[in-house]
């Protein structure tokens, strides 16, 4: 394959599904993020669109909804939630029609009934299992009803626990605000024992939505590197971080194998540019004009170029090339300077 062809490759080229996350990728909070509506707008006139989040406070239909309020084009089958994976897990590990202590909010309540389970807020019903998700209502009493129904460990008889996810942060209009993960951890910390991951890092998710639009070739795209890169990796799915959301530069360049994206993207827009080539000559490593050398312990930029985007991608590709971990070189600060819009 020549260069030129080459350099006219898309993230998108030989994509048959795009897959994209909701917090941090399309929106913060109820309002749309720059360019994100506009550019899967331009995804929608070519390919199929599904939606993933580990949020579970609301249904798939409210969010639909507010994606098409957003100006996009959803239906609720084109949303898969962290709840419906729940409900994957649940269905193999208690008898049908079993009562379930749900900590969480409508989202989950809504998954938990249509999968034909009866629900309780009560460690007092002798559930058969717990299941946890992200509320913004959930209180201390939530989680301490799920502590006593966890108090006995599921090898020595008790009954499971499945967590909706664990991320530890949710962005918000007003910032990043504590997540499912920092509520699931307080139960930890009361019981002593591990929920079962159903969203993403974990793959039931991912194979959730595979299943769904029988993707052959998807691509996912993400804001966090432990939850959504991470989770596209273990599924075998080409992804894309985009600078929107949680993850930072700095984070890019330390994040460990297994965590780094096929693609790398300021803004939605990216995904209909041409992807630069990265090009390694020795210990130098460029992303059109952007230049980084590698020089023993210590990175240094040769040329900026003329897009920060290139200096954050070669940065990256020179550090992860080495082996070695970030910690072991010295990084000058303008590589991870982050002029990338947050919310």
């Amino acid at each position: 394959m020549s260069l030129f062809s080459r350099e006219k490759r898309t993230p998108l080229t030989g994509v048959d599904v795009v897959l994209a996350d909701l917090d941090g990728v399309v929106y913060a909070g109820p309002g749309p993020l720059p360019y994100a509506i506009e550019s899967l707008q331009r995804v929608e006139r070519t390919l199929r669109t599904g939606y993933i989040t580990n949020n579970a406070s609301r249904t798939d239909a409210s969010v639909a909804a507010h994606l098409t309020e957003l100006g996009l084009t959803v239906a609720p089958d084109q949303v898969v939630t962290s709840p419906q994976a729940a409900m994957r897990l649940l269905v193999e590990r208690v008898p049908a029609g079993s009562t379930i202590l749900v900590v969480g909010g409508e989202g989950l309540v809504d998954e938990v009934v249509k999968a034909g389970f009866s629900v309780t807020r009560s460690a007092d019903d002798a559930p058969a299992a717990v299941v946890q998700g992200f509320a913004p209502d959930v209180a201390w009493t939530d989680l301490a009803e799920a502590a006593f129904a966890l108090k006995v460990p599921e090898d020595e008889g008790g009954i499971p626990w499945i967590a909706t996810n664990n991320d530890w942060t949710i962005p918000q209009a007003r910032g990043i605000a504590p997540g499912n993960g920092t509520l699931v951890s307080a139960v930890h910390t009361a019981v002593g024992r591990l929920a079962t991951v159903a969203g993403k890092p974990e793959t039931p998710i991912f194979r959730e939505a595979i299943a769904r639009f029988a993707a052959t070739h998807p691509l996912f795209i993400g804001d966090r590197l432990d939850t959504d890169i991470a989770g596209a990796s273990r599924a075998g799915i080409a992804s894309a971080l985009v600078l929107t959301g949680i993850d930072r530069p700095k984070h890019l360049l330390a994040a460990p194998e297994g965590s780094r994206p096929t693609y790398i993207l300021g803004d939605l827009r990216e995904l209909h540019e041409p992807y630069p080539e990265t090009r390694i000559r020795g210990d130098v490593t460029s992303v059109r004009g952007a230049s980084v050398l590698v020089d023993g312990p210590d990175i240094t930029i040769l040329s900026e170029g003329d897009r920060p985007i290139d200096l954050v991608r070669a940065g990256a590709e020179a550090i992860w090339r080495t082996g070695r971990q970030i910690f072991g070189f010295r990084v000058p600060e303008r590589l991870y300077a982050d002029p990338f819009h947050r919310p």
